[in-house]
């Protein structure tokens, strides 16, 4: 699995393109801002997009989808939910920070246990609500990319509409640290992490941080 990150928009936002070495088929993963740039990357390295797949689907996460779903004419996948909030960044994210986005609704939702597949490669969802009621992270083998459920050294905020503190370490304890150690974490936003280093680390998981 060939995996490239674009830190794009004025949230720093993490998109990644990921896809397999031999078919050269992949997704899209989070395009928050910076179409062409994103459309660029993927021309220098020559893959086919098949699906845009969101793991939440706030302002800074959705921003360039409408743009590269036209292009691509691929679907675009999230957690179920996800038409509730994109409407809700929509009226947030131009409230709070004066900046306008607009995505298309979903053409597939995704439960617990579907499968993102392209070529040889397989990414299981996760659903993982607490920082939205939306959130997914995607799942392979050693490679987890958790959106903003799970960052190095902290957890995702939970004060923007639909989060919840107890929803969000309950997902992070029983379905992220169940994962081994060297499970590398690509995150929504920051530096790659892994398993290992959040479970013994993480202030927000050691030392009873929400009791």
């Amino acid at each position: 699995m060939d995996i490239i990150t674009l830190t794009v928009g004025p949230f720093d936002t993490n998109c990644y393109l990921v896809f397999d070495g031999k078919s050269r088929e992949g997704i899209i993963i989070d395009p928050g801002y910076d179409a062409d740039r994103i459309t660029g990357e993927i021309e220098q390295h020559g893959f086919k997009p098949l699906a845009i797949v969101l793991t939440h689907a706030h302002g800074d996460h959705i921003g360039a989808v409408g743009e590269l779903t036209a292009r691509y004419r691929v679907p675009m996948m999230a957690g179920k939910g996800a038409g509730e909030s994109i409407d809700s960044s929509n009226r947030h994210f131009a409230a709070m920070f004066g900046i306008e986005v607009s995505c298309p609704e979903p053409d597939r939702l995704l439960g617990d246990g579907d499968i993102a597949a392209f070529g040889g490669e397989r990414l299981v969802v996760m659903p993982t609500p607490g920082h939205s009621p939306e959130g997914i992270c995607l799942h392979s083998g050693k490679v987890l990319f958790c959106g903003d459920t799970l960052f190095y050294g902290s957890v995702g905020r939970t004060d923007l509409p639909g989060g919840d503190h107890t929803q969000l370490i309950d997902s992070i304890t029983q379905r992220l640290l169940v994962l081994s150690d060297d499970t590398v974490c690509y995150p929504g936003h920051g530096p790659a992490t892994t398993i290992g280093q959040e479970r013994k680390h993480n202030p927000f998981l050691i030392g009873g941080y929400f009791d």
